[in-house]
């Protein structure tokens, strides 16, 4: 199955050097170009892809809104290009609903790596980025009104069943379902399917706001 990508990036060399690596997989392929935030938009609502790979600090529309505008569409997962000093931007892109972040120097290997495992639903990549976003996000103030999802409800996390609380306590450890997977001992297509269901009963969009959640809760 091949992975139909959109590359939002308003410096045009560094564009074409994702759409570069990108192009070379023969599961990946680049379907659409944007050089700001309101052409990525606009492109997805057209193309469909299934992912969307979007830099933060883009002109007209920045990435944080783009990112909320896809998602909010569900027009497709979004990765999420970062430098290493995590800031605000970030912040606002895990609560608009972001599947996943990587930052601007990683290796060719890693960004392939990267878009193949969001596509397959898992929102985790780069464990150093993760528990560093998790941590930060965790002790950073709480946001604007209308800026993030609601927090669950008591009776929402009372929802979750024995082992779903145990599938979101490895999320919040920046787990991947195959991790997931052989440290409960289940299938990792069981694993998939929980953290479908946590997201659900918690009316929250991504793996990685679930696991914000989990740091937050002391889950």
């Amino acid at each position: 199955m091949t992975i139909r990508v959109l590359v939002a990036e308003d410096q045009s060399a560094v564009r074409a050097g994702l759409v570069l690596i990108l192009g070379s997989a023969d599961d990946i392929e680049v379907v659409g170009e944007a050089e700001d935030g309101e052409r990525a938009v606009s492109l997805a609502r057209g193309l469909r892809p299934d992912l969307v790979l979007m830099d933060i600090q883009m002109p007209r529309l920045d990435g944080v809104s783009a990112t909320r505008a896809v998602v909010a569409e569900g027009l497709a997962d979004v990765l999420v290009l970062t430098t290493f000093d995590l800031d605000e931007y970030v912040f606002g892109a895990l609560r608009a609903g972001a599947s996943g972040f990587l930052l601007k120097n990683a290796e060719a290997g890693e960004l392939l790596a990267a878009v193949r495992t969001v596509a397959r639903g898992e929102g985790l990549i780069a464990p150093a980025v993760t528990r560093r976003l998790i941590r930060e996000f965790a002790t950073a103030p709480a946001p604007p009104r209308g800026h993030a999802p609601p927090p669950p409800e008591p009776a929402e996390l009372a929802a979750l069943t024995r082992r779903e609380r145990q599938v979101l306590s490895c999320l919040g450890r920046g787990m991947s379902n195959a991790d997931i997977a052989a440290h409960l001992s289940m299938a990792e297509a069981t694993v998939k399917t929980h953290v479908s269901r946590i997201l659900s009963k918690l009316n929250l969009r991504s793996r990685l706001q679930a696991a914000v959640l989990a740091q937050e809760q002391g889950i």
